[in-house]
């Protein structure tokens, strides 16, 4: 893959990234309606942020990925493998920019 279209998607992924972070970030902290609420209301919210938590480590996961990237991408060796210094599919890159590993390397790591 040319570098300059790598430096594209791995710019968009990154601005994905830190605006769904950011939309994260502004809750409902500011809503004074703590008092007198009904258990099942304060379960909702107990959830809602477990949930939101559990985004804001998944975005962050992605986001150290991208840097992963860019390093790579410095380096010389974006599009390769991590794992066997294999190329990695242009359509893949595509699809998914911080991809580190091949298809059927990834689908290795995962079982």
């Amino acid at each position: 893959m040319d570098a300059s279209r790598a430096q594209e998607l791995l710019a968009a992924e990154r601005t994905r990234i830190e605006r769904e972070l950011e939309a994260l970030g502004i809750g409902a902290d500011s809503e004074l309606s703590h008092q007198d609420q009904h258990p099942a209301d304060e379960a909702s919210e107990l959830f809602e942020e477990e949930r939101d938590q559990g985004l804001r480590e998944r975005l962050q996961r992605e986001l150290e990925a991208v840097a992963r990237a860019e390093k790579r991408l410095a380096e010389g060796t974006y599009g390769l493998s991590v794992e066997s210094g294999e190329p990695i599919p242009d359509d893949r890159l595509e699809a998914y920019p911080t991809a580190e590993r091949t298809v059927e390397e990834q689908r290795r790591l995962e079982r």
